[in-house]
């Protein structure tokens, strides 16, 4: 993909989450106390995480997973438990590095392959399922849909990712900053609906084979998204 606003975006991301707010980040995703409102994100972080792994198969053996937007390598370590090959990719650097850091010594029967850069490198080959977890949740609907297919056509059996859900609340909390202080906030946040994304997707001939399955909304104060799962019919 070379949308100019996909790229002006994917920029602004790894500006931020590789040197603004990288520490916050770490933090965040770690045991390490942290303030009320980010309790919440925490919290919510967590359930969305343990619902798209609840979405995956139990048993991974075999199987190649995209973690695209890995982040600090939570759910990427849980599905290589289940004996999954993971490559886990981030724009941001420092978040891969942590990741790298705090891998576990056993994995189990399943790996995982660290990278830095964007999940639509076609060098990173084909999977059998990929994950994105709060990975495309600054993009324009266009953005998220045109990602969406890209990573559709190079997988196999189950694409599950997350979206901001446009609520009014959704976008009040967004327009007055309140999850992170100015000096570190993340860019923009984009509300976008389900059935916006859907439509987007539906008439795309080289998705004829997929339709959309379960979806989850998770509210934990500050943090409100929502769980898509497309599967390949």
């Amino acid at each position: 993909m070379t949308d100019t606003t996909y790229q002006q975006r994917r920029g602004q991301l790894e500006t931020y989450f590789d040197r603004t707010a990288a520490e916050t980040w770490a933090k965040l995703t770690s045991t390490a106390k942290v303030s009320r409102i980010r309790e919440t994100v925490r919290a919510g972080r967590d359930e969305m995480r343990n619902t798209l792994l609840s979405w995956l198969p139990e048993d991974l053996r075999g199987k190649r997973l995209l973690d695209a937007g890995c982040g600090t390598g939570a759910l990427a370590v849980e599905a290589a438990r289940r004996g999954a090959h993971v490559v886990a990719i981030d724009l941001a650097a420092n978040l891969v590095n942590v990741a790298r850091e705090r891998l576990p010594a056993n994995l189990g029967p399943g790996s995982i392959e660290f990278h830095v850069g964007d999940m639509l490198n076609p060098a990173l080959g084909t999977f059998d399922h990929v994950v994105g977890m709060d990975s495309l949740i600054h993009y324009k609907p266009v953005d998220i849909a045109n990602t969406l297919e890209t990573l559709m056509t190079r997988t196999r059996s189950s694409v599950l990712f997350t979206f901001a859900p446009k609520t009014p609340l959704l976008t009040i909390m967004h327009s007055a900053g309140l999850l992170f202080p100015r000096g570190d906030r993340a860019p923009a946040i984009v509300p976008v609906t389900g059935m916006t994304l859907c439509t987007l997707l539906r008439n795309r001939p080289n998705l004829a084979e997929w339709r959309h399955l379960r979806t989850k909304l998770v509210t934990s104060g500050f943090y409100k998204s929502q769980a898509l799962e497309l599967i390949h019919k």
